[in-house]
């Protein structure tokens, strides 16, 4: 019974902590994001009260990047204010050991991974994804033109090239190229606009399609036609959200796409593999604070201790971008360069309590 006690006191402690550091770092990013914002207003019909619907919706985007920070940072003081209170000395004199705080800290973080997934995957790629839209919509600007002549992608034995994709997913000066399995030109289908209707099917509007029969060809017009395809509003929705915040749902179907199309998918496979792994850097991170709890004797004022977790937590985000890139650069295995930020950290963890009990 004492020990469900001590269980539910640390994690009040910490929840609260960690809540409150959370708030404080969303509201400091967003007024920064606000004032990165307001270079744009005027843009268009871009305003203020768009700016600011912008800023909120990215919100969820960030608290997920934020958490593994958010949760070092709140562990670590609530464990610095309970030792300097004599609290963990207490416990450990009672013959809590290291292993068993460990344990504890783990059913505390699993609520901290949990939330993590939930907000990573059903929260913040929807949001962005408004948020994007908003932005592009108010600025009357277009989601994506790759190359002067549009976007190009390759739909099985077709090659599509989309003059303009608009906010709303719908597509402009659309054309496809209709080659037979020996790469023999079939068709050219152009149209004026194309609306996504559902189940791989495209209203397209305004065509003109020529066809080509041995040497001659011919001009066929329609006012509307349907046009299946594996072209689809999520993986359009690719040009709108980085990999890092897309959903894993979306992240396999793209990387899907792509494979299917003999292009690579490095990028898309170590977004997904960091997807699976970054609700367990919660765990990681407060593992790590367990260690500065028992040297608060030896390391000063509460003050040290939050600053060292801020540069713990900016070197976990930096070294999680810089493996992500590496791992790009050099066709790193996606797992590898998605779960070796995690380790190292846990590594240093091990040996800050192995250091910690020796002394």
């Amino acid at each position: 019974m004492a020990l469900k006690i001590y269980e539910r006191h640390l994690a009040r402690e910490i929840y609260a902590s960690t809540a409150l550091v959370l708030a404080g770092f969303l509201m400091l990013f967003a007024f920064f994001d606000l004032i990165h914002e307001l270079e744009s207003i005027g843009r268009g019909g871009y305003q203020l009260q768009h700016a600011l619907g912008f800023v909120a919706l990215t919100l969820p985007g960030r608290l997920y990047e934020l958490f593994p920070i958010g949760v070092l940072i709140g562990t670590l003081y609530a464990l610095t204010v309970l030792s300097r209170h004599s609290e963990i000395t207490v416990l450990r004199t009672a013959r809590l050991s290291t292993g068993d705080l460990l344990v504890t800290l783990a059913k505390i973080g699993v609520v901290f991974a949990a939330l993590t997934l939930l907000v990573g995957e059903f929260l913040a790629p929807p949001a962005e994804r408004t948020a994007q839209q908003l932005r592009l919509k108010a600025m009357g600007a277009l989601v994506a033109q790759g190359f002067r002549s549009g976007l190009w992608v390759r739909d099985e034995l077709a090659f599509v090239n989309v003059r303009e994709v608009l906010p709303d997913a719908s597509l402009q000066n659309v054309r496809v190229f209709e080659f037979d399995d020996r790469f023999r030109l079939l068709s050219i289908s152009e149209a004026k606009r194309g609306h996504y209707l559902s189940g791989g099917i495209w209203l397209l509007e305004g065509v003109v399609r020529t066809v080509f029969s041995g040497d001659s060809a011919s001009v066929e017009r329609y006012g509307q036609i349907n046009w299946k395809s594996a072209l689809n509003p999520d993986l359009l929705a690719v040009l709108l959200v980085v990999p890092e915040r897309m959903s894993l749902v979306n992240l396999y179907l793209y990387i899907r796409h792509l494979s299917g199309n003999q292009q690579k998918t490095d990028r898309y496979e170590i977004a997904m593999w960091k997807k699976l792994v970054y609700p367990l850097a919660a765990l990681v991170m407060m593992a790590l604070a367990l260690p500065f709890a028992y040297m608060q004797d030896r390391m000063g004022a509460v003050s040290i201790r939050v600053f060292a977790g801020i540069m713990l937590g900016i070197g976990f985000h930096m070294l999680n971008g810089l493996f992500s890139s590496l791992g790009v650069i050099n066709s790193w295995p996606p797992f590898f360069s998605a779960i070796t930020p995690s380790l190292l950290f846990m590594l240093t963890a091990a040996g800050m309590l192995w250091w910690a009990e020796r002394r």
